[in-house]
């Protein structure tokens, strides 16, 4: 018999397709012990915005609210949950749409690295994110406390200057810095082709798998991406200009 390398690539998918096929059947929510992460599409383009829950505290920190804030402001309501933080991933306007109406309902303080910041005046095209309430900025190795989780952050830069990777547990939120097979933009203001494989590097030589929630498209896995993303792939490879 021949050898047919695409029925040897779909054999290499399967376990990872059936795992995902497995969590988009329990409608976007996925629980890790006493962590609830809920995925709720945002937006005008549809961002994955991500809600994680400290299950035995009802505390809950928001990721990426990139629009529809009353919808986000409903499930929170409706489950009890009390949000402690708002954190942000990039400073892009599909990602922080939501961030003004969700502060002044929950009076949670804004996360973001200070080179996503910027001061009134100084936006463009939707980007940086200006603050109107209380924020704080964090950078590589500060941690979130969100009830009895931790959430640590990873500085990534290259899609944004500021960009950032949130760690929970077995659960990655990369923004855009990691999508599944693919990678976030460099072409827009302040994107960095050599900085964003240099942060797809990092991730992929993290010890260990991760359940990937990225700011767009499907869930993965890390494992998956290191075999299957194509930029993930030439990073480890050393490359370092798309």
């Amino acid at each position: 018999m021949s050898f047919n390398f695409y029925r040897l690539l779909n054999a290499l998918r399967a376990p990872f397709n059936r795992r995902r096929e497995h969590r988009e059947k329990h409608n976007h929510n996925w629980r890790f012990q006493t962590m609830l992460i809920k995925s709720m599409q945002v937006g005008f383009i549809g961002t994955n915005c991500y809600i994680l829950t400290d299950e035995t505290t009802m505390k809950t920190a928001v990721i990426d609210p990139g629009g529809d804030s009353n919808m986000i402001l409903n499930y929170l309501e409706q489950n009890h949950m009390d949000c402690v933080a708002i954190l942000l991933t990039h400073g892009h306007m599909d990602h922080t749409m939501g961030v003004d109406n969700l502060q002044k309902e929950t009076g949670a303080p804004v996360y973001i690295h200070k080179k996503d910041c910027g001061a009134p005046g100084t936006r463009s095209m939707g980007y940086p994110y200006i603050p109107t309430g209380e924020y704080r900025f964090y950078d590589e190795g500060d941690t979130v406390p969100v009830g009895s989780l931790t959430v640590q952050v990873l500085y990534t830069p290259g899609h944004t200057p500021g960009g950032v990777t949130l760690l929970c547990e077995n659960a990655m939120f990369p923004g855009d810095t990691l999508f599944k097979d693919s990678c976030g933009r460099v072409d827009l203001d302040g994107g960095n082709a050599t900085e964003e494989l240099a942060s797809l590097k990092r991730l992929a030589e993290l010890p260990g798998d991760y359940e990937v929630y990225p700011g767009h498209m499907d869930t993965t896995t890390l494992a998956q991406e290191r075999i299957y993303n194509p930029y993930v792939r030439a990073a480890l490879s050393g490359v370092t200009e798309f």
